[in-house]
């Protein structure tokens, strides 16, 4: 996450989101408290939109158009970021697996037939 950033992206969602809630609840005449400006973000950030709180103004309208699209743009780079991890972290086993294959296989006289078989199945494995 440090390498592509996406630690003080989400960070700077977080506080977006925060600062949202705040002016939504200042810009909406149906949020009583910041609890419920809370609330509404966090239904329009999950991109689920419950129903039971809406945004009636124009300003309202524009700050939810803006926190739903971070919110696609966030979940969309926290998605990109565990997912290349995760190929990463496959290469590596592969390369390692691929790399202790090799340095059997420079001392193939000394090993043992049984230790000579299992190389031979994973090398078949490989492909």
């Amino acid at each position: 996450m440090k390498k592509t950033y996406a630690d003080k992206l989400i960070l700077i969602f977080i506080v977006f989101f925060l600062l949202d809630a705040f002016f939504i609840m200042l810009a909406e005449p149906a949020f009583c408290s910041y609890r419920d400006a809370l609330w509404y973000c966090y239904s329009v950030f999950s991109t689920v939109g419950f129903g039971d709180i809406i945004a009636v103004t124009l300003i309202g309208r524009i700050l939810s158009l803006a926190l739903t699209i971070l919110a696609i743009l966030i979940i969309a780079l926290v998605t990109g970021v565990i997912v290349a991890f995760y190929n990463d972290l496959v290469s590596m086993q592969y390369k390692a697996a691929k790399a202790e294959i090799l340095d059997k296989l420079e001392h193939l006289e000394e090993l043992p037939q049984e230790e000579l078989r299992e190389i031979s199945r994973r090398i078949r494995m490989l492909h």
